[in-house]
């Protein structure tokens, strides 16, 4: 993607970190030459040899998966936190803008055999039970409720490139307190995280 040298972050730590918060991403490769994406988790982990992967499953009825080639390289989008600025919040005169925080990752994919599936899957549900009042568990489901993995096909995702964008009013430090005091005040989840991460983006500057 696009991104303006100002709004780029290196910081793979943070990245990770981002990935990992906002594993609901869409993996987009092409059926007949046409761009077909699909909206799933894309969940972050470390293969035999330490290197970073992306492993998710798809409906075997999605007929994207038929198109899953070693050879070519996948993107997978994860999408964070965005909200509108007003210009009205700088000293200056300026045209509004967006700020948002965008995740884009190229790699080779490659399907998973029955064993990594399972494996993926159990790590999958055991994340996002960790919360529950009466977490679930695949090891405690019997066959026949099991029976639905066989409808799915997992893969895992060898990461070759990593683009990040942090839009977060970059170069216009003078007015980031009003920004981040009028994003508050919207109250809105997109609003609020993006003040956060402005916040965060002040700390880490040196003065």
């Amino acid at each position: 993607m696009y991104i303006p040298q100002l709004y780029q972050n290196e910081d793979l730590k943070e990245v990770r970190e981002f990935i990992i918060n906002n594993s609901f991403g869409i993996l987009i490769n092409q059926i007949d030459g046409k761009p077909w994406a699909t909206h799933i988790p894309l969940e972050l982990d470390k293969d035999s040899n330490g290197k970073d992967i992306l492993y998710g499953h798809i409906a075997k009825a999605n007929p994207q998966w038929k198109y899953f080639d070693e050879s070519t390289t996948v993107l997978c989008i994860f999408n964070g936190p965005h909200s509108y600025v007003s210009s009205s919040w700088y000293k200056e005169e300026e045209v509004p803008t967006w700020n948002y925080i965008a995740v884009h990752i190229y790699g080779k994919l490659k399907i998973q055999d029955e064993l990594a599936l399972m494996a993926s899957l159990n790590k999958l549900v055991d994340k996002y039970e960790r919360q529950s009042e009466n977490p679930v568990s695949l090891n405690n489901m019997s066959k026949n409720t099991l029976r639905q993995v066989k409808g799915v096909v997992g893969f895992e995702i060898e990461i070759k490139e990593i683009q990040a964008a942090y839009k977060l009013s970059q170069g216009r430090e003078q007015d980031h307190s009003r920004i981040i005091d009028e994003l508050k005040k919207k109250d809105t989840s997109g609003g609020n995280a993006i003040a956060g991460a402005m916040n965060k983006q002040v700390k880490k500057t040196p003065e």
